[in-house]
């Protein structure tokens, strides 16, 4: 399915440190969706089969095998809960059974898959409510304002109308970058001078919104978390803000997390939780990373739909989230159908 057709509008009444800004490289040859995640996901994917490959030849299933297995999908990044599952799986189903490596690549494929299909969950503007709100958390680093930019440029080219706001009002290079993006992609951009108000900023960027007819708001944010404290008060002031001109609002919290961080991601997700409702996660930097298991934990831990995650740094790289291709992609298998 193509990327367009999942994060497409909702028919009307369906109820629901800087970075110096450089121009957007040319876009690379098209490659199909799975070619491209299984690129993505090389580093994790080499990580998984190797050790299984080491561990598995023709071996019996024994309680031996199962612990050593386990502790290979902890190391990467899989975490302890989601491992433990897994690892039951494989002792109702084949314990005490000769096995090769390919089989047991294709049995964590299905178990990783059933972990992961309840969260795959595309990120789907409401039109009636003109604009669905977007709050993007994360800390800084992670990617939350390319993700805004790459959702903008894919919702505008759905015929939607998107508005930005450059609410991570300490940070120059990000501000820049919405401008820049919402320049290449006719977006309008609400922003304000170093150290402004951002809770202000998302008050006049939504009736802004409301006036000109936009579909979407998506709201960049600070992600300081060395003074937690600062970062809460300040996304707490947001929301609260927002919600004077629009009790519901926001309708979404979308958490951005890095994936080279492991198992740090997971901390994030909790630490977030404690300041703001999330309601779903995006997972970037897959590409660049050896710990793409952690989309694994992350699915097991906190059940938060995964909207969407990034194999690169073209807007076309912020692809939406698949729960078999991504299995099956982590340990290294081709998908039977599609690219």
């Amino acid at each position: 399915m193509a990327l367009r057709d999942l994060f497409r509008r909702r028919p009307e009444g369906e109820p629901a440190e800087p970075q110096p800004v450089e121009a957007a490289p040319p876009e690379p040859p098209k490659t199909g969706f799975l070619t491209r995640l299984r690129q993505g996901l090389s580093r994790s994917t080499a990580r998984i089969t190797e050790g299984i490959g080491a561990l598995f030849t023709r071996r019996k299933l024994d309680d031996a095998a199962l612990e050593d297995l386990q502790d290979l999908l902890i190391q990467a990044d899989l975490g302890v809960a989601a491992s433990t599952r897994i690892i039951e799986g494989f002792r109702r189903t084949r314990f005490g059974r000769e096995v090769t490596d390919q089989e047991v690549r294709e049995a964590l494929a299905d178990e990783i898959a059933a972990i992961l299909a309840p969260v795959a969950q595309p990120l789907v503007p409401d039109a009636s409510l003109a604009p669905h709100v977007v709050l993007v958390v994360g800390v800084n680093g992670t990617g939350k304002t390319t993700t805004i930019a790459k959702l903008a440029a894919l919702w505008k080219e759905q015929g939607l109308k998107p508005m930005l706001v450059a609410g991570d009002t300490f940070r120059a290079a990000a501000v820049e970058q919405l401008r820049v993006w919402g320049e290449r992609t006719g977006c309008p951009v609400v922003s304000g001078a170093d150290g402004a108000d951002a809770a202000g900023l998302a008050f006049d960027a939504l009736k802004a919104a409301r006036e000109q007819g936009s579909d979407v708001l998506l709201v960049d944010t600070a992600g300081r978390l060395h003074n937690k404290a600062d970062l809460m008060a300040e996304l707490a002031k947001v929301v609260r803000v927002i919600r004077k001109l629009e009790p519901a609002a926001p309708h979404s919290v979308l958490l951005v997390l890095d994936a080279t961080t492991g198992q740090n991601a997971v901390q994030q997700v909790r630490v977030f939780g404690d300041m703001v409702s999330v309601t779903g996660l995006v997972v970037t930097k897959l590409d660049g990373s050896a710990k793409g298991g952690v989309v694994v934990a992350l699915a097991q831990e906190f059940g938060l739909p995964v909207h969407a995650v990034g194999v690169g740094e073209q807007a076309g790289d912020l692809r939406p989230f698949e729960a078999r291709a991504f299995a099956r992609s982590l340990v290294g298998l081709e998908e039977a159908q599609g690219g």
